[in-house]
């Protein structure tokens, strides 16, 4: 069993997570505008990266208080 620390994502399961097109998360790779590794020809993804990377793409700064 993998926990979500080590788990590794393909394309597809980040396109499903990110609610995104397979294409958009292959040129946002292919761009470096996202974290990715390619083993072989094809990409693979870190879950913990991209949750990360989720959080910095945030439009609006977190701040201490509402």
């Amino acid at each position: 069993m993998v926990n979500a620390e080590n788990e590794i994502l393909t394309l597809d399961e980040v396109a499903t997570y990110l609610k995104a097109g397979k294409r958009t998360v292959y040129r946002l790779a292919a761009a470096k505008k996202i974290p990715a590794f390619k083993v072989g020809s094809t990409w693979r993804f870190s879950r913990v990266e991209i949750d990360n990377w989720i959080k910095q793409q945030s439009i609006y700064p977190a701040t201490g208080s509402d």
